[in-house]
């Protein structure tokens, strides 16, 4: 690290848990973000703040006055805009350091399948139900650390799922992919923004976590928030050995 680097994050060189060497691993990982909406918006700049050196970000979609409510990365003169093309932006005005490939495209099984193989950690911001399940199959296939976070209404969930450490559930253990899910969005349903907020910086600090090694993730836990009293509760999770998707794994 170079002189401003240093100064630049100092305060987490200061940490213990972080330090010199833990900020190094920060400038040398690649974390993949799949949705630059509002999950996806803080966890990226969390993570481009924080020094991350290189990020990888997904999204089909153009920015939509709608989405300012809540996508803090996107703003007015950019409405129209692809969306990860915006976050680029929003990231580089923080950190310019910081190399983001921008892809407007949706992640598809091929091209995640490519894209998660080059990532340390791989970040799921989508709210689509197939594309949660084809990101999962990519990482557990890779063998890839998944932050998960969703936020809905009022209520929100964050968990990790790491197929690296045995026994851990992947994502279809504990929501299988056989299961037709009822597709809710915040055009429909509407959503509170901060919750978008907490859970895409909860992410964040999931993925500086993995990187750096420092303390416990929430693999094997499902974080549930409810926003209407800011109550907090955990979940249990296991791997499932009938799993479609890592139960083979896991019985070998």
């Amino acid at each position: 690290m170079d002189d401003g680097q240093l100064l630049r994050y100092s305060r987490h060189i200061l940490l213990d848990e972080i330090g010199i060497e833990g900020q190094q691993a920060l400038l040398q990982a690649h974390v993949l973000i799949v949705g630059a909406g509002g999950l996806g918006s803080p966890a990226a700049l969390y993570l481009g703040s924080a020094g991350v050196g290189q990020l990888t970000v997904v999204d089909p979609d153009t920015v939509e006055l709608s989405n300012l409510q809540r996508q803090i990365a996107h703003t007015q003169n950019r409405v129209g805009q692809a969306k990860v093309d915006s976050l680029a932006q929003a990231v580089a005005a923080i950190n310019p350091e910081v190399r983001v490939h921008a892809h407007q495209s949706r992640a598809d099984a091929a091209w995640l399948d490519r894209a998660v193989s080059e990532a340390d950690v791989v970040l799921d911001c989508t709210d689509n139900y197939a594309t949660r399940q084809a990101i999962n199959r990519a990482c557990v296939r890779h063998r890839k650390p998944l932050v998960s976070g969703a936020a809905i209404r009022m209520d929100a969930q964050v968990s990790v799922y790491d197929a690296r450490q045995s026994g851990s559930a992947c994502y279809a253990c504990v929501f299988p992919p056989e299961e037709v899910a009822t597709e809710v969005s915040c055009a429909t349903m509407g959503v509170f923004a901060p919750l978008v907020g907490i859970v895409g910086s909860l992410q964040a600090a999931e993925a500086i976590k993995l990187i750096t090694g420092m303390g416990s993730s929430l693999v094997g836990r499902l974080w549930m928030l409810d926003g209407r009293d800011m109550s907090t509760s955990h979940i249990q999770l296991s791997a499932n050995p009938h799993c479609p998707v890592c139960g083979q794994s896991h019985a070998g």
